[in-house]
């Protein structure tokens, strides 16, 4: 088991919960229905790739280099997906103006963790 991946896990997943507790408690009094999806669509794809990234800690300390790669591809979109989600969400409530620039960074938060699944595939395919 690899114990950077787990703790990267481990913190991303920490954060999923409260996030999402937030969401549900703090923020659904403050944010409109649409709002309150997006919000939780962040949530959501949080969690799934905090459990890609549990089953990357699988393979040992970083078997080889697509691993690595996976691990980084898989916490950026996280970063870039969950993370875009979570302020455009909450647009109407923090009132800043520069928010809009981060809706491009959403879809690259996409292709991070459309990549990482990629190159967990292929090291499934050269792992022996």
């Amino acid at each position: 088991m690899n114990k950077q991946i787990i703790l990267t896990a481990a913190v991303f997943g920490m954060l999923a919960v409260i996030l999402g507790a937030f969401g549900a408690h703090a923020l659904k009094a403050a944010l409109p229905p649409q709002q309150i999806q997006i919000w939780n669509t962040g949530v959501q794809y949080q969690f799934y790739h905090v459990f890609a990234l549990l089953f990357l800690s699988t393979f040992g300390r970083f078997k080889n280099n697509l691993i690595f790669a996976s691990y980084c591809l898989f916490s950026l979109g996280i970063l870039f997906f969950s993370g875009s989600l979570y302020l455009l969400s909450c647009s109407s409530i923090l009132q800043w103006s520069w928010l809009h620039v981060l809706g491009p960074i959403t879809p690259v938060g996409g292709l991070l963790f459309i990549a990482g699944w990629i190159t967990l595939a292929l090291a499934a395919i050269r792992y022996r």
